[in-house]
């Protein structure tokens, strides 16, 4: 459960963008599969960090999204 709605929509929307970015993204997944290759969990009220998904993603791709959860999660 998150501690901060506005968190996950922001994340969200920049996995929105990531996805739109890439064509062959969107040939491959919609963007509800693309967003659940990504499961943002919590542990005392604190997000963990990502692992990388099963998916083959290349590796740019997957520190866009590192980038992306770590501005919309930033460590207090």
């Amino acid at each position: 459960m998150s501690s901060d709605p506005m968190a996950d929509k922001l994340f969200e929307m920049k996995l929105k963008v990531i996805f739109e970015k890439y064509e062959w993204l969107r040939e491959q997944l919609s963007f509800k599969e693309f967003k659940e290759l990504f499961p943002v969990t919590f542990k005392k009220g604190r997000p963990m960090g990502l692992d990388k998904p099963a998916f083959d993603l290349d590796r740019e791709i997957f520190l866009e999204v590192l980038i992306a959860f770590k501005q919309s999660y930033p460590p207090n």
